[in-house]
């Protein structure tokens, strides 16, 4: 993006698949962004890296990461629905780490910038919610899974009438090191975007180990998809879907999903 290579032909087929989900953000017009996402070592690191933690901070700035990726803007945030999530959280028996300063890094911004493109400021206010998926013990699958249906019950009540959607940012499946480097099971993602829609509670049942097995080490990440997805009650549609595998070492995928009409103030996740 920085270079305006998105009609590159390599890049092309990845940024093509973007265009509806901009159409569909357009119309829907969301006022928050909840970013579901984990940490890869700008905000914390292996000495002290928390199962999960919520932003709870007027802006998040993003910084330089050490591998050459333009630092982005600050990305303002929503401090008073922030606190109500934690509040919420911590009644609901999860311990939470509670951030009033957060440096947020590719996996929070560059989807963002994905969604909204273009030089203007992304058009939401933001909450960061961090799911550790890099430093073992990891949390389970089921466990990202209530946290997903408690968020979705802290949003809905929330009493100031807001427009949230859900990101849930990274996966799909991919492996960085090791000797299955570079290890991607399209056949274990599209199941996966399938049970998305149709089947959440079947992903809840799998274990960290089954994802590592099946999605690889970096794969677990789709633990954030799956707690977005718990986030949404009652009649679940897609509204759009994208895969694709580009000549590099992760799969990408696009889920687009609206929740209707059953709760209001969370219409969809994407």
């Amino acid at each position: 993006m920085a270079r305006g290579l998105q009609k590159d032909p390599y890049w092309a087929p990845f940024f093509d698949g973007f265009p509806a989900a901009h159409r569909w953000l357009a119309e829907t017009r969301p006022d928050v962004a909840v970013v579901l996402y984990n940490d890869h070592g700008l905000n914390f690191f292996l000495d002290n890296l928390p199962t999960f933690a919520v932003g709870a901070a007027e802006s998040y700035r993003n910084e330089d990461e050490g591998w050459g990726i333009p630092a982005l803007g600050s990305f303002p945030g929503h401090p008073a629905l922030s606190w109500h999530l934690i509040e919420s959280l911590v009644a609901d028996e999860f311990d939470t780490a509670t951030c009033q300063q957060m440096l947020v890094d590719h996996a929070f911004t560059l989807p963002l910038k994905l969604l909204w493109p273009g030089d203007a400021p992304v058009p939401v206010r933001t909450v960061p919610v961090h799911i550790n998926t890099v430093q073992f013990p990891l949390p389970s699958p089921r466990r990202c899974y209530h946290l997903g249906q408690s968020l979705g019950r802290a949003i809905r009540s929330f009493p100031e009438d807001l427009r949230v959607v859900l990101v849930a940012t990274g996966g799909l499946s991919h492996q960085l090191d090791g000797t299955r480097a570079g290890f991607i099971n399209r056949r274990f993602d599209l199941d996966c975007l399938d049970k998305l829609l149709n089947d959440p509670s079947a992903l809840a049942r799998l274990s960290v180990m089954d994802l590592v097995r099946d999605a690889g080490t970096q794969g677990v990440e789709i633990m954030a998809w799956l707690a977005a997805r718990a986030a949404l009650e009652g009649t679940v549609r897609q509204v759009y879907r994208n895969y694709h595998i580009p000549i590099s070492n992760t799969a990408a995928g696009l889920l687009v999903l609206a929740n209707e009409p059953v709760i209001r103030r969370t219409p969809a996740a994407a």
